[in-house]
């Protein structure tokens, strides 16, 4: 895939993310927790790369493809459950 992310932004509920080929796309914030519970500080702190989104310090990556895909971050929310 050739698509890229180009910025980022968020609102109360949803992140944005800007694509290299014109697009923007959106998914609920509830879809990754990690995001959902981070400061705007910490959500600021994003590195994009050619395949998707990072956040170091929040030990968060969301790729372009699972985006596309609306494949949420199921990762926190079943360990949750398990507890």
């Amino acid at each position: 895939m050739n698509i890229s992310p180009k910025a980022v932004r968020f609102d109360d509920d949803t992140l944005w993310v800007s694509l290299s080929d014109g697009r923007t796309i959106a998914a609920p914030l509830v879809w990754f927790p990690r995001l959902l519970e981070a400061a705007p500080e910490q959500r600021a702190k994003v590195e994009l790369s050619k395949g998707g989104l990072h956040w170091e310090a929040l030990d968060e990556d969301i790729s372009v493809s699972g985006l596309l895909a609306g494949q949420p971050d199921l990762t926190r929310r079943n360990t949750h459950q398990a507890a």
